[in-house]
C-alpha cells in the first residue's frame, strides 16, 4: 500500500511547488514509509523468503523454506563486479537473529550466524548428473587440443556405461505405456494419410480430365522429383529472336550472286518453269528433246555425228556454244560454210538448241 499513498491529490494551502517540490518532501516522509527508516545507514527493509530449510540456534526449532520474514537489507561487499548483499531477520519462534548473505560464487545462499542449514545437498558428480562445466576447464578446452581428446574419450566411456542402464529405464516405461493414447496416435495418422491420398487422387482426376488421359496416373516418387529438377526447359524461339536469327542470316551472305551457267543456264531455268506450268495445265510429260536441247561432244558442230556409246538422252555432258541453224542467214552468201567456231573448254552446261524440227532430227 506504500505505493499508493504517493497518489494523495491533496495538496495543502501552504504548500509550494516550487520550494517543496513534491507531497513526500513537504511531509518529511521516503516514498517506502517505514522500509526506509535506516536508509541512512545503508540499511533498507525488505521481504525475505527463505531459501532451504534451516535449524533455529535459538530455539532449536525447524525453520521450513519458504517461510517469510521482514529482513534488513545491506551491501557488504562485491564478487567482480556482482554485489554481496547480507539479510538480517529475528526468528518468529524466540528473540534469536539470523544472518544469512548470497554467494555469488556458488549460486547460493550463505548462513552467516543465527541458524543451521539442513543439509539436503548431495555432489552431483557422485548422483551421475550433468555438471555443469567450470569456466577454467571451459577455457582448457578451447586451447588444449590433448585435453579436448581425452575429455572426449572420457565422456564416450560414459556413454558406454550408461547404455544398459538406459535400455532397463526404457523397458521399465514399456510396462507404464498407454494403449489408447498409441491407439489414438495410430489413428489420428491414419486419418491424416487417408486425407493425402484422397486429395492426391482428385488431383489425378483432375488432370486426366485436362488432358485427356485415359490411362491410371502412379504416385510421384522422389526419384522422379530429383530427376525433374535436373531437366531444364527452354521455350521456343519467340518473334523477335526468328526475326533476328534471320537477319544474322542475311547479313553473313556474299553481296555477289553465286556463279551460274551464263545465258543457257537461264534460258534452261525459264524452260524448267514453263514445262512445270504445262504439267499443271495436265499436258504430256516434257523432254529434254521438247526443250530443244542437243547432247555434243566438246569439238562437234550441229552436224557432227554422235559416236557409239555416247551419253544417252537426258544425260549432263560438256557441250559446245549453239551453232547456227541449216538455214543461211540474212547476209550471208548462199553455199558458203559458216566461219569455224573455235573450240571452247569443256562445261557442264547444257545448251538450248532452237533449230527447226528437221534440223533437229538431222542431228540425232
Amino acid at each position: 500500500m506504500g505505493e499508493r499513498k504517493g497518489t494523495n491529490k491533496y495538496y495543502p494551502p501552504d504548500f509550494d511547488p516550487a520550494k517543496h517540490g513534491s507531497l513526500n518532501k513537504y511531509h518529511h516522509s521516503h516514498p517506502l514509509r517505514e522500509r526506509a527508516r535506516k536508509l541512512s545507514q545503508g540499511i533498507l527493509i525488505i521481504r525475505f523468503e527463505m531459501p532451504y530449510n534451516i535449524w533455529c540456534d535459538g530455539c532449536k526449532n525447524h525453520i521450513g523454506m519458504g517461510v517469510r520474514y521482514n529482513a534488513e537489507k545491506k551491501k557488504v561487499g562485491t564478487y567482480y563486479t556482482t554485489p554481496i548483499y547480507r539479510f538480517r531477520m529475528k526468528c518468529h519462534l524466540c528473540v534469536n537473529y539470523i544472518e544469512m548473505q548470497t554467494d555469488p560464487a556458488g549460486c547460493d545462499y550463505v548462513i552467516v550466524s543465527g541458524a543451521r542449514r539442513k543439509e539436503e545437498r548431495w555432489d552431483m558428480k557422485d548422483n551421475e548428473q550433468v555438471l555443469p562445466t567450470e569456466r577454467e576447464e571451459k577455457e582448457k578446452l578451447e586451447t588444449d587440443a590433448m585435453f579436448r581428446l581425452e575429455h572426449g574419450v572420457a565422456d564416450r566411456a560414459t556413454l558406454q556405461r550408461a547404455v544398459p542402464t538406459l535400455a532397463s529405464l526404457q523397458e521399465a516405461q514399456s510396462a507404464w505405456k498407454d494403449d489408447f493414447a498409441l491407439n489414438s496416435r495410430l489413428r489420428r495418422h491414419f486419418r491424416e494419410e487417408k486425407k493425402t491420398l484422397r486429395e492426391e487422387e482428385e488431383e489425378a482426376a483432375a488432370l486426366q480430365v485436362k488432358a485427356g488421359l485415359s490411362i491410371p496416373l502412379v504416385r510421384e516418387a522422389e526419384e522422379d522429383r530429383r530427376l525433374a529438377a535436373l531437366l531444364k526447359y527452354h521455350s521456343p524461339d519467340s518473334y523477335e529472336e526468328k526475326q533476328r536469327m534471320k537477319r544474322t542470316e542475311i547479313s553473313s551472305r556474299s553481296w555477289f550472286s553465286p556463279a551460274t551457267g551464263g545465258r543457257a543456264s537461264e534460258a534452261l531455268r525459264k524452260l524448267g518453269l514453263g514445262g512445270r506450268a504445262l504439267r499443271g495445265r495436265g499436258g504430256p510429260p516434257t523432254t529434254l528433246a521438247g526443250l530443244g536441247i542437243v547432247r555434243r561432244r566438246s569439238g562437234e558442230g550441229p552436224e557432227g555425228p554422235v559416236e557409239p556409246g555416247g551419253p544417252e538422252r537426258g544425260e549432263t555432258t560438256p557441250c559446245s556454244p549453239p551453232a547456227p541453224t541449216s538455214e543461211p542467214q540474212g547476209g550471208a552468201e548462199a553455199g558458203t560454210a559458216p566461219p569455224a567456231t573455235p573450240l571452247a573448254a569443256p562445261s557442264t552446261s547444257l545448251v538450248a538448241d532452237y533449230s527447226d524440227s528437221s534440223s533437229e532430227a538431222e542431228t540425232v
